[in-house]
């Protein structure tokens, strides 16, 4: 493992493919040529050159890209930036930020936004983004390393993919069947997004506890290893009472420390057969993630996923008709009258990796467990764990957990730091064969 001396910078890519991105500076901001500058701008691309103008429309500067640096104590915001994106609680806001704004253009005349932040920075935002400070110390310090390790992980992956491309995202297209899957390196501007997709950061709006502040403070320079090296440690916020294997929901290969765990103080067997499954799905099992207590859930989850109800366990009806407009509209396929949705391979939580999607027109098979969620939805089905059922004109999903549930259970975890469980021995519980290390 590779000693990191010193906290990295990371670039964040807050914004991307935007026409124009506009905000505020509080404090006095340098370019690299220009400034002092201050208050409301905005930025715009004309002729692959991004275009500064402040608060009275006056152009401040031009250049190919544009880097803004603040005095201590300054900071910016962005407006109208997208959070949850083509996620079921999709929506905009407002939010300031720490650190260097840089702007750059695309080549299709859209500009990109990012926030260059120290790594312990960066941390203090996402424990704050992706939970309530209120939730449990221990549970706090749990996501603090996981989220560590996943970035370091993610930038060694970078770097060496430079080395050794091979791509992020994979999409294999073959008669009848599309099988595609979605990691988290294909931002080539940046080092990792702001939103889901990566890891929730949503800068210094959502930094409201101490705790959250002390948990990076406490942890500093703390991962995840395995045989010596960071763990690419994943997470989600329900597994449902099984976590999922890696290559589920991403490439075709085994990763030791990410593999099936029974999220419960008991033993649950893994799903192999589809009379499990539905089994499994339909009924309520002992697991960690499986609370009922509101006041709990109030404090590890943000508000906009508490509107998320019922996660551990779920049911969604859809209309046959919109359910054909909706795999239409998704696949860009006409699969003409929907027949039937047959899961072909699960993985041991029971989420589906391969599905058969058989109508009057044609039959599809569909892969893995984010592109069924897809395909199924108009935005995304909470989870690949589920079991169809047609009645009449309609189907009915019933389905357990919430995310891909590869790694970390995010409210699992919460549950255990309540029962008292130190950070080691939840990153333990969902982490194979890992050790917890101080490399910085």
């Amino acid at each position: 493992m590779g000693s990191v001396q010193n906290q990295p910078k990371i670039n964040v890519g807050i914004m991307d493919r935007q026409t124009e991105v506009a905000g505020r500076l509080d404090g006095d901001y340098h370019g690299d040529e220009f400034g002092p500058i201050s208050g409301r701008f905005s930025a715009k691309t004309e002729a692959e050159m991004i275009v500064l103008t402040d608060e009275a429309n006056h152009e401040t500067h031009r250049s190919t890209s544009i880097r803004l640096t603040g005095q201590e104590g300054s900071a910016f915001s962005l407006f109208n930036v997208t959070i949850g994106n083509r996620f079921h609680w999709e929506r905009t806001e407002d939010q300031t930020f720490q650190g260097d704004l840089i702007l750059r253009p695309r080549k299709d005349g859209t500009i990109v936004a990012i926030n260059q932040i120290s790594l312990e920075d960066y941390l203090t935002s996402v424990i704050s983004s992706e939970m309530s400070g209120d939730a449990p110390m221990e549970f706090l310090k749990t996501h603090t390393i996981l989220s560590r390790s996943w970035l370091l992980a993610a930038l060694d992956r970078k770097k060496k993919k430079t080395e050794r491309p091979t791509p992020a995202n994979k999409t294999t297209k073959k008669h009848g069947e599309v099988i595609r899957w979605y990691d988290r390196e294909d931002h080539e501007l940046f080092d990792v997004c702001a939103d889901d997709h990566c890891q929730r950061y949503q800068g210094i709006t959502k930094i409201e506890s101490e705790q959250a502040e002390e948990a990076v403070r406490e942890t500093r320079g703390t991962v995840i290893t395995h045989q010596d090296k960071i763990c690419d440690a994943r997470y989600s916020k329900a597994c449902g009472g099984i976590t999922e294997d890696f290559d589920t929901a991403w490439d075709d290969k085994r990763v030791p420390y990410l593999r099936s765990i029974s999220d419960a103080s008991v033993p649950h067997r893994p799903i192999t057969t589809e009379e499990e499954a539905s089994a499994w799905i339909l009924s309520n099992p002992e697991a960690y993630c499986g609370t009922k207590d509101e006041r709990l859930l109030e404090k590890i989850l943000p508000d906009f996923d508490r509107e998320t109800k019922n996660f551990f366990r779920w049911r969604i009806e859809t209309s046959r008709t919109e359910l054909e407009e909706i795999l239409q509209e998704k696949s860009g396929f006409d699969f003409g009258t929907l027949q039937e949705i047959v899961p072909l391979r699960r993985g041991p939580s029971g989420r589906i990796s391969r599905l058969r999607v058989v109508g009057s027109k044609r039959s599809m098979v569909v892969g893995k467990e984010l592109e069924i969620r897809r395909w199924l939805s108009r935005s995304h089905l909470y989870s690949s764990a589920f079991i169809v059922k047609a009645e009449a004109e309609r189907f009915i999903f019933h389905g357990a957990g919430w995310g891909h549930g590869v790694g970390l259970c995010q409210i699992g975890a919460a549950v255990m730091a309540t029962r008292g469980f130190s950070a080691d021995e939840i990153l333990k519980h969902y982490f194979l064969g890992v050790e917890i290390k101080k490399i910085y």
